[in-house]
Formats: C-alpha cells, structure tokens, sequence
C-alpha cells in the first residue's frame, strides 16, 4: 500500500475502523476527517487517529491520495461533486455505503468513472459512532470493491489484485492493510446480494420486533420472555434507523424483488401449517438447517462474529467468579460474561464473550479440564 495522505468524509463505526486499522498498519500514514459533530473528531485526534480536522470540503482535501466517503449513502453520492474539483492527479474517491448502484450513476453522471471504485466492508455492530469502531472490526470480513465501468461476469472469479482497474488494486491493498479480505463484485450484483442477505434480514428483524410490540398483552408478557432465541435473532433491529432508511430507499428495486419472493415464501408457509402439512414443514426446517450449517464462518458478514458459548452451571453464588478465575489463571480476557434467563435452546446458565476467536478455544478447552459442560 502506497498511500500516505488519507481523508475521510465522515467518521462513523465503519470510518473510523478504517482509519484505526490504517494507523495500526502503519502510523505515519496522514488522516484527515470531517464531520459534523466536532467532538467526535476532537477525541479521535486525542487518540492519535486523526491527523487534521477538516472543517468541512476543502482544499486541504486536495492533499490527499484518497479519499472516504463515510457518510449514510444518500450524502455520499451529493459530496461527489464537490470533491471533483479537489482531486489532484492520480488520487481516488472510494466510499464504504452498503448500497452501490445510486453512486456509481452518480459518478457516471459527473464523470468520475477514473477516479472512483466504490467499496463496502462487509462488517459492523448494532452500535454505532466513532466511539464504537476498532482497528480489529474488518479483519476477515469481506471487503466488496466495486469498479466503475461495472465487471464482465467472467471477471468475477478474478482476484482483486489481478483487475485490469487500477484503483481496484489500490484499493484492494487498502483492504489488506486492515486485514479485510477483497472481493470484486459488478456493482450491480452487490445490491442484489446484498438485499437478500442484509438488508432483507434487517427488515425483518425490525417488523418481528414491532409485530412482538403490537401483539403483546398489558403485562409485557411477550417482552419479558423474548431473552432468548427472540432477542438474538432480532439484534440487528437496534442498528441506525436513518441508515437503514436510506438503504431501503437507495437499493429500492433488489430489496423490493427479494421482498416479494419472501412474502410468497411465507404465504407458502402459511397454507403449510394450515393444512398440517408435515413433509412441507420438515423439508423446510431440514432444508435451512442444512444450508446455514455450511455457512462459512471465516468473515464476519454484516455484523461482528459472536465469538462466545454457554456453560452448563448450577445457578448459585460464586459460579461466575470461579470461572473468571480459572480463565484468568491462564491470561485469557473475557469481553462480557452474563446469566441467560432464557433456556429455550439448551443454554447453559452462563454466556461468556471473548474479543478473538483464539481466545474463545483456549477458554474452551481450559473449562472443559474442569469437566465444564459447554454448549455454542
């Protein structure tokens, strides 16, 4: 990676990830950011990620040999324009947005096909804000590049770095750099991936979570008891609402597509439990299981991975903290450790978080010399 002078239009969860993994990668690299909420950018500068606070589309920005474009989807597309004229020679604009389609029109429109390659870390949390982002949270998550003049399918099976683009290999290095692994990807068919396999679930964890809210009785009876499986599969519903309206909005059609077929899916489902149908209803719950078990587990997707597992105790006093002892006999940090109320699963008693994959199997395999019995 050859890029020293960095700018970033927004510094969010994702921005600010990227500039922390940047500076991880190699300190004298030069950051400079904008945004709205200067306090944000005044603590990332005490944390020596921020280089030089912008105070707004500049010259400055003409320094730089790329540039991020940070910012909910819909803005990025509108700074287009301003950054043109600041761009010296053989610098790029990229951005981060979870949609690609309504930004590469855009930079058609202004003809910035040669200094564009949009781009989408395929990681996050339901958290967001400067203050939640790390240098760790892209490692080994696909990183989406897309070129400008899209991509030939045959082109598809190519490796990042090998792309005829040359700002698709600069910007796969970048990628590197932060330990996330590249893709390429027609611009095009990311948001059509995409709807299905993010945005598709985030909408239907929100309308679970307001079909729960609206059915519930007086007493809360439905909230109270969705601890368990309910709360899990319906996390990503405390994500941005402004974001995930302005996805929902940019990526209109695909997310409209893949929504349809879901909605005849469930009618299906429906007419199934009907008519009691049980081979429909087995080859249903046989056929997901299936497939999601041959899901990969080497990138973290959307979200980060959950990096935990349940042990099976005797809920009692002092259960915590002898575990906490005998992990940390051994110098293993634990991110979070709480009591699940709910056992709809098989739970254990205890669900226990670790910051690394590695950490997490050292745990393991230290818990279970203590003849623990432990569940994922």
């Amino acid at each position: 990676m050859n890029e020293k002078i960095i700018g970033f239009i927004g510094l969010g969860l994702i921005g600010g990830s990227i500039a922390r993994g940047l500076k991880r990668y190699d300190p004298n690299i030069e950051i400079m950011a904008y945004m709205r909420t200067r306090s944000r950018l005044e603590q990332a500068k005490k944390d020596g990620i921020v280089d030089v606070i912008l105070d707004g589309i500049g010259p400055e920005l003409s320094r730089c040999d790329i540039i991020f474009l940070c910012t909910p989807v819909e803005y990025n597309a509108q700074y287009l324009a301003a950054i043109k004229p600041l761009l010296k020679e053989g610098a790029f604009i990229t951005d981060v947005g979870s949609t690609k389609t309504s930004i590469h029109q855009e930079v058609l429109r202004l003809g910035l096909e040669k200094s564009f390659a949009g781009g989408h870390p395929m990681a996050g949390s339901e958290k967001t804000g400067y203050e939640n982002s790390s240098d760790h949270l892209l490692e080994n998550a696909f990183y989406i590049i897309t070129p400008s003049g899209g991509l030939d399918p045959k082109s598809a099976a190519l490796r990042p770095e090998d792309s005829d683009d040359p700002l698709c290999r600069r910007l796969t290095a970048v990628a590197k750099a932060i330990g996330a692994i590249p893709m390429l990807l027609d611009y095009r068919e990311h948001d059509n991936v995409v709807a299905a396999t993010s945005h598709l679930p985030h909408i239907v964890a929100s309308s679970l979570v307001n079909l729960v809210r609206d059915s519930d009785d007086q007493n809360a009876t439905m909230k109270q008891v969705a601890a368990g499986g309910f709360k899990d599969i319906t996390r990503i519903a405390s994500s941005s609402p402004e974001m995930w309206e302005q996805i929902c909005v940019t990526n209109q059609k695909p997310i409209a597509q893949i929504l349809e077929r879901y909605i005849q899916s469930l009618t299906g489902i429906l007419d199934d439990i009907r008519s009691a149908s049980h081979p429909a209803l087995h080859e249903m719950f046989e056929s997901a299981r299936d497939y999601r078990n041959s899901f990969t587990s080497r990138a973290k997707g959307p979200l980060a991975p959950d990096y935990s597992f349940s042990v099976d105790v005797v809920d009692e006093a002092g259960a915590i903290s002898t575990i906490a002892v005998i992990l940390a006999a051994k110098g293993i940090n634990i991110k979070n450790i709480g009591i699940n109320n709910n056992r709809e699963q098989g739970e254990g008693a205890l669900r226990i978080t670790f910051y690394e994959k590695e950490a997490m199997e050292t745990a393991r395999a230290r818990l279970e010399q203590y003849h623990y019995e432990l569940r994922p």
